[in-house]
């Protein structure tokens, strides 16, 4: 589903937007296919939660970094979430600077946060106002989410404003925090059956929430995208991850355009010449290398 202008409107003013239907039930369906061969599914991990205690760990140890399987990696570039990013932050020449895959499973752990602002670890400084350098965080639900399986829930920014930016409110808590409870009653929950998407600001308060019913569980693609240039933006450095499992086949599969968001050298880059054609060839031996040649 591509945005309507409507859809990045409410972004800008609200500071988030939630669209259901962004995805079609026949891409929800493969990606869970391929989520199911990294998580347990709900069925399997509440038959013995004893089995899985790498989820008891912290709320985070559900979170998994790519690649994961082209039907469930692509869902963090998908075209219309792309387009959607180059609209919204005014710019083609964008960099993808982090994509988590994260289960949660009630039970586990406490769910529960403070209301923060994402720019605390997106950002060496803070955002600026006229939205310039601005970042585009989101949320792709992989699962149903009613208000009992601990949705996201997020602040208007109308209700926000008049907090500055990069002010501690909270002794002990993430940068920019709110104390407990503090403007519960005006968060909206991120609510809607999967394949709905969730974008928000960096500066926008939100937090997760803990599960108030039993066997329930929640799964998300994040995947987040800021314009390439400034140094104190980012979050993921993907060189890291570059050797996993899965890697190669993602960038082998995936198009210019996509590559790109990883920040993989483009077509015409004097990074291009006989040697690094060659060294890259045996790192992707089913990299189609033509495009790159000078």
């Amino acid at each position: 589903m591509r945005l309507e202008q409507t859809h990045l409107d409410e972004l800008e003013h609200r500071g988030f937007v939630i669209v259901e239907g962004f995805l079609t039930n026949d891409e929800v369906e493969r990606a869970r296919s391929v989520m199911f061969e990294i998580f347990p599914t709900p069925e399997q991990y509440f038959a013995g939660p004893e089995n899985w205690p790498e989820f008891e760990c912290s709320q985070f140890s559900g979170i998994r970094l790519p690649s994961y399987g082209w039907d469930l990696d692509r869902l963090a570039f998908h075209p219309n979430l792309v387009d959607a990013a180059e609209r919204f932050l005014g710019s083609d020449d964008l960099e993808l600077y982090k994509v988590e895959l994260w289960a949660k499973y009630s039970g586990a752990v406490d769910y529960d946060q403070p209301l923060h602002r994402d720019f605390g670890n997106h950002t060496l400084v803070v955002p600026r106002s006229d939205g310039v350098g601005r970042q585009l965080t989101s949320f792709t639900l992989l699962s149903d989410v009613t208000e009992a399986d601990g949705p996201t829930k997020l602040v208007p920014l109308k209700y926000s404003r008049h907090i500055p930016l990069g002010v501690e409110l909270a002794a002990g808590v993430w940068p920019n925090s709110l104390a407990p409870g503090e403007l519960a009653d005006v968060e909206v929950p991120v609510v809607g059956p999967a394949g709905t998407m969730l974008l928000y600001r960096t500066d926008v308060f939100h937090r997760g929430t803990n599960f108030t019913e039993p066997n329930r569980s929640r799964f998300a693609l994040l995947a987040d995208y800021q314009a390439r240039g400034p140094t104190w933006m980012g979050k993921v450095a993907w060189p890291n991850h570059a050797t996993k499992p899965g890697w190669a086949a993602m960038i082998e599969q995936a198009s210019l355009r996509e590559r790109d968001l990883f920040g993989f050298p483009r077509v015409g880059d004097p990074y291009w010449d006989d040697e690094t054609l060659a060294g890259v060839q045996r790192r992707y031996p089913n990299l189609d290398l033509d495009p790159y040649r000078p």
